[in-house]
């Protein structure tokens, strides 16, 4: 079996080995010493399990270690090209091949379980990537998601769709969805397979990332999630966010198509069980051009209204109008209004009311008018204050979720 994005040299030493009861992936542009620390902390596990793992060769370890642990009874460890030669235009299609890559060899070598590190972490310890295996190899969890310290000003785009709507949809408070930390059960990557097999490229492909908490929560699989601690998030370009948006949030729309029976039936959300010590995050020392995205919002309400003719009811229309009239300081997007927006254009995907690349790009002024809102709020506030506000809009997607439950079973009745 060849895996994709596998060179063709590592791919024969790979099959050189038999098996191996852990696969570990890791995706991080990671430092050398970053990497001997987690295979040290990877040959401490209960049991000494066969660990393979794949380095990015970008921050390729020292020949003497790599050589060293290599001959390690315990542990493989070989290098790859995690993305190809240019990640940077499409992150998260990079991310989707590899994680494509690490579940193919996960079965491949019979392996229990897989791991796939992708962040760096603030105040990384030697001990953080076995809170993420061991629920798999020793508590026969099928899926270990992170749960990284919320932050002010990062990771938005995960706390203003893709958290609260996989929590409104699926029933089950997965903080971070996406990972991209995981671990994964081989059972589990089995399911991903099947389900992703059909996939075509382009930027609403299926994400295997996106599929692993709804085929989870689905299949009544076993679903924990680890503290972290501090993710160290790329930054972000707020001037250039619709490719982002698209590549996020097309998968996340493919699998809803693909898992309505079972989030239909879902009310309300439950925990899901979380290892490890909670840890808040530093204070955030950035800003935001807040009134700069209002004037993107702006843009959008005067430019956008043929397409979001198409997609939104007209009672949504007019209250964007109205808050786009407002001084920048006074705009503040209430959350039920969000969320049926977000509802709204997963609704306009799955009917294909137009292009879906382009119906996700046209998104991201809205999405830009939620952060200016949202950041101004919480100018002034501490860590506690951002988790409450974020469990608010949780809830707010989860009251708001029998309005898109109708618009998905009648969508002619609420036509726009």
């Amino acid at each position: 079996m060849e895996v994709a994005s596998i060179p063709q040299q590592t791919q024969e030493k790979i099959a050189q080995i038999d098996s191996a009861d852990l696969v570990v992936g890791i995706l991080a542009d990671l430092d050398h010493d970053g990497v001997m620390m987690m295979c040290e902390s990877l040959q401490t596990l209960a049991g000494s399990p066969k660990i393979l793992v794949l380095y990015n060769e970008h921050g390729a370890p020292g020949t003497a270690n790599s050589q060293t642990l290599q001959e390690s009874k315990s542990l493989s460890l070989l290098p790859w090209s995690a993305f190809g030669p240019d990640p940077s235009g499409a992150p998260m299609q990079s991310i989707s091949v590899a994680c494509q890559s690490i579940f193919a060899l996960t079965e491949k070598l019979a392996s229990k379980a897989c791991c796939i590190v992708s962040s760096q972490m603030e105040n990384v310890t030697p001990r953080w990537i076995g809170h993420l295996v061991e629920p798999l190899l020793e508590a026969d969890f099928d899926l270990v998601m992170p749960y990284y310290s919320p932050r002010k000003l990062q990771g938005l785009l995960n706390n203003s769709m893709v958290y609260p709507l996989t929590r409104a949809l699926y029933g089950k408070r997965i903080y971070n969805p996406l990972g991209p930390d995981v671990g994964v059960s081989r059972r589990l990557a089995q399911k991903i397979l099947g389900t992703s097999r059909n996939s075509k490229p382009g930027p609403s492909q299926t994400n295997p990332l996106a599929s692993l908490a709804p085929v989870a929560v689905c299949d009544n699989l076993q679903i924990c999630q680890v503290h972290l601690g501090a993710r160290l998030y790329p930054p972000a370009d707020w001037t250039n966010m619709s490719s982002l948006v698209a590549q996020v949030l097309g998968p996340i729309f493919l699998e809803m198509e693909r898992s309505a029976a079972c989030w239909q039936r879902t009310r309300g959300s439950v925990s899901v069980p979380a290892q490890g010590e909670h840890v808040s995050s530093p204070q955030e020392t950035g800003t935001l051009d807040m009134n700069r995205m209002v004037e993107t919002f702006r843009l959008g309400v005067r430019d956008l209204q043929e397409i979001w003719g198409l997609v939104l009811p007209p009672a949504t229309l007019l209250e964007l109008r109205k808050l786009s009239r407002l001084n920048p300081e006074q705009v503040n997007m209430p959350d039920e209004l969000w969320a049926r927006i977000v509802y709204d254009f997963a609704l306009a995907h799955r009917l294909r009311t137009i292009n879906r690349d382009h119906l996700l790009r046209s998104m991201t002024p809205l999405y830009l008018a939620w952060v200016a809102s949202y950041a101004r709020e919480l100018e002034s506030a501490g860590a506690a204050a951002v988790e409450q506000r974020i469990e608010r809009l949780a809830v707010a997607y989860e009251l708001t979720k029998p309005y898109f439950i109708s618009r998905w079973r009648w969508p002619d009745r609420f036509n726009p």
